[in-house]
């Protein structure tokens, strides 16, 4: 690891102004359970380091509003899934971050940290000689023609095919969050859906944050939905591990079981958080039925591209949908 400067500004302003100061590569520090790593594998390397972590505001956790949940970016991950307004009404936020990680790193980790984390997989990581595109812009991606079990099936490119490994984002646009940053230019809002971006040619570009941009806070617009929700999270083992496949689901249904309002998204299986808006609307006004669910599930997959051993993906994504449904069915209806 490489020496570097250390900053520990006192307000979310002064922040902003310390890492435009310290000249490009410089990085915001928050929990450290990303950016360390990636600083002793030598993928960052930054010259110069800033330390948000203890700005006051930045750890504000707000559920009591009416119009909105409030989540300042360095609220830790813990502390968010453990609120009793999420376990109540928004199982499917507080499960997402509950299943993310371990005990350990949900302590340190924030909530705006956690939706930067660097899409990567064993290749990114073991450096050379494997060719990397997101390490090594244009020098290849050795997952194409290797071991790719773990790999997305949805949103890929030639240049790269890693999965996007958080949970939280994926809960998040599934319910119409947004990001409030700050940076060099002001104060604006991001849509989640818009925050994160598919390879195309260019994987080292995964976000749309300006150079110098900060999570001040995230927001979720509240809704009755909530409650019949949850995160289902299939992996290799209980914890500590990403997601082979997942989905974020959302039901409202009428006194008939009729859908009147879904939430679908997926993780595990694309590269970036995947939003299923043709899925959802496939099920509102029907019945709430394994076939519906089924049904729901094979239109996310329709576009789906598989590689030499992660084809399973596309039939565990299924079932993991139709499951998942069936968790917020019952929820709805309690």
């Amino acid at each position: 690891m490489r020496a570097f400067t250390y900053t520990e500004p006192g307000t979310v302003t002064e922040a902003v102004a310390a890492l435009a100061a310290a000249g490009p590569g410089a990085r915001f520090l928050a929990g450290g359970t990303t950016l360390y790593d990636l600083m002793k594998l030598g993928v960052e390397a930054p010259a110069a380091v800033v330390d948000v972590h203890r700005i006051a505001g930045l750890a504000t956790i707000d559920t009591s509003g009416p119009a909105e949940l409030v989540f300042g970016g360095g609220a830790r991950m813990a502390d968010v899934a453990e609120d009793p307004v999420l376990l109540r009404d928004y199982p499917a936020l507080a499960e997402s971050l509950a299943k993310a990680a371990s005990q350990q790193l949900r302590t340190m980790a924030t909530v705006g940290g956690n939706l930067l984390q660097r899409t990567r997989c064993a290749y990114f990581r073991g450096g050379r000689p494997f060719a990397c595109n997101k390490r090594e812009p244009g020098s290849g991606c050795a997952a194409r023609e290797g071991l790719d079990r773990g790999h997305a099936v949805l949103g890929i490119s030639d240049a790269c095919i890693a999965t996007y490994p958080g949970d939280w984002a994926i809960a998040l646009i599934a319910f119409d969050a947004v990001v409030d940053v700050l940076g060099p230019a002001g104060e604006r809002t991001v849509p989640l859906a818009q925050l994160h971006v598919e390879p195309g040619e260019h994987p080292e570009r995964e976000h749309t944050l300006a150079p110098g941009e900060l999570i001040l806070r995230i927001r979720v617009p509240t809704t009755g939905t909530g409650r019949g929700s949850t995160y289902h999270k299939i992996r290799d083992r209980e914890s500590y591990a990403f997601a082979l496949t997942s989905a974020a689901a959302a039901v409202a249904l009428d006194a008939d079981g009729t859908v009147t309002d879904a939430r679908l998204a997926l993780g595990g299986v694309a590269t970036v958080p995947w939003r299923a808006a043709e899925a959802e609307r496939s099920l509102v006004g029907q019945p709430l039925s394994p076939d519906a669910s089924r049904r729901a599930g094979e239109i996310v997959f329709a576009d789906a591209v598989v590689g030499t051993s992660n084809g399973y993906k596309i039939e565990l994504g299924i079932r993991t949908v139709v499951d998942a449904l069936r968790i917020a069915g019952e929820r709805a209806t309690q």
